[in-house]
């Protein structure tokens, strides 16, 4: 602020000085003007006024000085009460436009504030559903596990003892139980399937590579359509909850690949490097239109959305002749430090 005022001070005393050494013929009554709009600016209305003041005085005092002659004592006053006139309209233009500058400013910080709150507070909520998505994945998964795959188990082993008693008493219903027996067989590795889909394993460390390759095998079994996973055994040092969003966006990729690529096969490959773990799912299919209708599909955004909340980057890219890569690249959590 002192700076402000020093430099309104020397630039009255500038203009002066030269209003002073070009005479009184010359006006610089528009140059009186830059230090009154800087005080007001910078400083405050009741500056501007005090500057005014001195431009007027400065001027006044240049032409006195000068040599001027009036023909009446009545015109200078005259010429300082319009001068004073002129400047206190400008200083109160200002000083108007000043307040309305700051209260737009004022506005428009409150507004941003209000935004940003409310943009974190949506980025808050969204993580939360994908955390009581994944709450109730796991859940159902644990479910199917450890009750309907025990439920199904004790089943199958009901039948096989009835089958066998059957059998012994060479009974023709034994062998329709046993065909029933083995439908309930493959019903509890539907099910296992479905729980391990669900709720992969321990998706940190080793895990993670590990319900990659458990996942393309899946897949291959239960689509017969070739799905390979390519990537090292080593740990993959995680951030935690970066797994399982890594984990949901292969699934996701695979699903797409499945329902809309027509592929013939799909690959899963996961890459590690000094700071950043990478993620792509390729396959050969169609590929993505260039200009889907109604913009990108919902497990495209979805996809992106989980990318966005690990801070990782997503990519799309079209494979010649024919496919579609998708690419994650997250960073890597630093090792700590004994």
């Amino acid at each position: 602020m002192a700076q402000r005022v020093a430099l309104c001070l020397f630039m009255v005393f500038v203009v002066g000085v030269f209003d002073f050494l070009t005479g009184f013929e010359l006006n610089f009554f528009a140059f009186y003007l830059i230090p009154v709009f800087l005080a007001v600016w910078c400083v405050s209305r009741g500056f501007g006024m005090v500057i005014s003041i001195l431009c007027v005085g400065a001027s006044i005092a240049g032409d006195l000085n000068a040599g001027v002659r009036y023909s009446s004592s009545l015109v200078p006053i005259w010429n300082v009460a319009i001068s004073m006139i002129f400047y206190l309209v400008v200083v109160w233009i200002l000083a108007t436009l000043r307040s309305l500058h700051q209260r737009l400013e004022e506005r428009v910080r409150q507004r941003t504030a209000a935004l940003n709150s409310e943009m974190q507070e949506r980025l808050r909520l969204e993580e939360e559903i994908l955390n009581v998505s994944e709450r109730e994945q796991r859940r159902i998964g644990h479910d199917l596990h450890d009750s309907l795959c025990q439920h199904l188990t004790g089943v199958a082993l009901a039948g096989e003892v009835l089958r066998e008693q059957l059998a012994a008493q060479g009974r023709a219903e034994a062998p329709a139980l046993g065909r029933i027996v083995g439908m309930i067989e493959k019903a509890i590795e539907l099910t296992r399937t479905l729980a391990r889909g669900l709720h992969p394993f321990e998706l940190k460390g080793e895990g993670f590579p590990d319900a990659l390759r458990e996942l393309t095998n899946t897949i291959t079994l239960g689509f017969k359509i070739p799905c390979y996973f390519a990537g090292d055994r080593q740990a993959v040092n995680l951030a935690p909850g970066v797994g399982v969003h890594l984990y949901r966006i292969a699934q996701e990729a695979i699903n797409n690949a499945l329902k809309h690529s027509k592929a013939r096969e799909i690959r899963v490959g996961l890459e590690t490097d000094a700071d950043f773990v990478t993620l792509t799912v390729a396959d050969d299919g169609v590929g993505v239109p260039r200009n889907p209708p109604g913009g990108k599909g919902m497990g495209l955004r979805i996809m992106a959305y989980r990318a966005s909340v690990i801070g990782a980057q997503f990519d799309l890219e079209r494979l010649h002749p024919q496919g579609t890569r998708i690419r994650c690249r997250v960073p890597l959590v630093a090792p700590a430090v004994a």
